[in-house]
């Protein structure tokens, strides 16, 4: 999600710079624009090539810079009409997953990190409490025509719905990235507003028609980022956005049938409480696993009663066991025996970290940490390319954001850059250069990327050489 905390992350940025300049790796930025630094490594990446302003064959607006030989249509406009309904398409475009492929049509199911308490969308049976406007609208894309086919709301009602995760069963998990209780009230751009229920939680979405708008209680209520499910056994793996966070595992009663219930647990380093700072690329620690009692009891009310409670109930129920503790875990991507997930301001220089976990083997690792602001700062959602290469999403307060490819070499490149400045077209004024990417997800043929650039709110399909 997008850090409200911009001022704080420029800072960082500058500051970053500065340590970088009187470093050993300043030499290599200076030689090059793509970031050749990776944890204590310096590498030789130099990805697709140079980027050059492209435009969209849907527009004709030079909305990204890509290399040579690539090309993108943008598509689901935030403001465009929804089927059904009618209503304007929401913008900040976050998480998205592909949940079914038929022949060229892709179906993508793509959160909404909606804040405001301005009302749902879509069908009424898929709201879960009227007055919030968070959600997902489900696309159809037709590759080889290059258009959308269809846009429709498919859950609302719901808050912060930040990333997620595509399930074997061509159904998309919507996570909420807050936590309320049921009756929390406040005032909001001029209005005043109270929650009819509860908040923290992740909801299912179908390919087909839409959600039943039924939280998944037993996989936590917690400041929820991404969920991925593990075809091999059914297990779910979830990240908590939040200072500290948590990482989770949901084993379900029934395999497919998260509704059912099942058991939440957190992740522990018992030589290691702290994950935060103080490790090295390639550090491996042995893990288990404690259960979390209570998934359902994120929200602490606050002593005197009053909506100033706290929102780590569960991640205290874990560290009461000795769970270990990240910061701000946010996208999660699994393919057979390993989960990739990032914690976006982890690491000694709080630029972040990937991590990947085995489960074969009970094994973490610290995969690749960034050393500065420079070289990768805040990655956010990711995906893996069918080859295994990692497709990183940039949420910094840079004002230009970038998607980064990570090698399994543990090379880093720039794959593609914000270009975004509109005077008018789409309905939009500004330069929105400094929104983030999100959602990154490849078609299954490896040939298309598809991507969301936050705001205004637009989805791309990327596609070219890709190795």
């Amino acid at each position: 999600m997008t850090d409200p905390a911009l001022s704080h992350a420029r800072r960082r940025l500058l500051q970053g710079s500065a340590a970088l300049a009187a470093s050993p790796l300043a030499a290599a930025f200076a030689l090059a624009a793509t970031p050749k630094a990776v944890g204590q490594r310096t590498l030789g990446a130099s990805g697709y090539g140079q980027l050059f302003p492209v435009k969209d064959e849907t527009t004709g607006l030079p909305l990204l810079m890509l290399p040579e030989g690539f090309s993108y249509r943008s598509f689901a406009w935030a403001g465009e009409r929804l089927a059904g309904t009618g209503e304007p398409m929401p913008g900040a475009a976050d998480g998205m997953g592909i949940v079914k492929v038929d022949g060229e049509v892709f179906t993508l199911v793509r959160n909404h990190e909606i804040f405001g308490q301005d009302g749902s969308f879509g069908p009424a049976a898929s709201h879960y409490d009227a007055p919030c406007g968070g959600g997902t609208v489900t696309l159809r894309y037709d590759r080889r025509a290059g258009k959308l086919l269809e846009a429709r709301g498919s859950l609302s009602g719901t808050l912060v719905n930040c990333a997620g995760g595509t399930t074997p069963w061509n159904s998309w998990l919507s996570c909420e990235e807050t936590v309320s209780p049921a009756g929390h009230g406040g005032f909001r751009r001029g209005r005043t507003f109270r929650l009819e229920r509860a908040h923290g939680f992740v909801f299912e979405v179908p390919a087909e028609g839409v959600s039943d708008a039924r939280p998944i209680t037993d996989m936590g209520q917690f400041i929820h980022e991404a969920a991925v499910v593990d075809a091999s056994d059914g297990t779910v793996y979830l990240t908590e956005d939040n200072r500290p966070a948590g990482f989770y595992r949901f084993l379900p009663r029934q395999r497919g049938q998260l509704g059912a219930g099942g058991r939440l647990q957190a992740l522990r380093v018992k030589t290691h409480p702290d994950l935060r700072t103080g490790l090295k690329p390639g550090q491996r620690f042995d893990v288990d696993w404690v259960d979390i009692e209570r998934p359902d009891q994120g929200w602490e009310a606050a002593a005197d009663g009053s909506n100033a409670g706290g929102t780590l109930g569960v991640l205290r129920q874990g560290r009461a066991q000795g769970a270990s503790l990240f910061t701000r875990l946010e996208g999660v991507f699994v393919r057979p025996d390993e989960i990739f997930f990032t914690s976006t301001d982890g690491g000694d220089a709080k630029a972040g970290q990937v991590f990947r976990f085995v489960p074969s083997q009970q094994r973490l690792e610290l995969f690749y940490e960034s050393p500065g602001a420079r070289v990768l700062d805040y990655p956010d959602n990711i995906c893996l390319s069918p080859t295994g290469s990692i497709v990183i999403c940039e949420d910094s307060g840079a004002p230009v954001q970038r998607l980064y490819g990570l090698t399994r070499q543990g090379e880093l490149f720039e794959l593609a850059r914000n270009n975004t400045e509109l005077a008018g077209e789409m309905g939009f004024i500004g330069s929105f250069k400094g929104a983030e990417w999100a959602g990154a997800c490849f078609s299954p043929d490896g040939k298309t990327l598809f991507a969301n650039v936050y705001r205004p709110g637009y989805t791309v399909a990327i596609t070219g050489p890709f190795a």
